[in-house]
């Protein structure tokens, strides 16, 4: 059975960080393209940053970029996303999805998800 279980999640004033861990199980790892969402109230779900498989690149978005660093780490199949600089903007519920590829079309339709951690930046 394929899991993704986000965690570190939590309220934060502007201009802190955060950093975001994202269990997996199930599957191949490095096998898998994992990507980072999020999804505010009221908005669509955003991808954020995504890193390829089999040592592939790693996409950012330009809202989150040169703030945001995404890392995988083999040996405990695990994904992390180093948050610095938030900013009351990225307030949302962060998901990790692993799919075959990146992309938001491909990994809202055929990804597997976690079932997100919240992000509340304070102003």
């Amino acid at each position: 059975e394929v899991q993704l279980v986000e965690s570190g999640g939590g309220l934060v004033q502007a201009g802190g960080s955060l950093r975001l861990s994202c269990a997996t199980s199930g599957f191949i790892f490095d096998g898998y393209s994992i990507g980072w969402f999020r999804q505010a109230p009221g908005l669509e779900r955003e991808e954020v940053s995504c890193s390829g498989s089999h040592g592939g690149s790693t996409y950012y978005a330009d809202s989150i970029k040169g703030r945001f660093t995404m890392s995988r780490d083999s040996a405990k199949n695990t994904v992390y996303l180093q948050m610095n600089s938030l900013k009351p903007e990225d307030t949302a519920v962060y998901y990790c999805v692993a799919n075959d590829q990146c992309g938001q079309a491909t990994m809202i339709s055929f990804g597997f998800w976690g079932q997100g951690t919240q992000v509340t930046v304070s102003t």
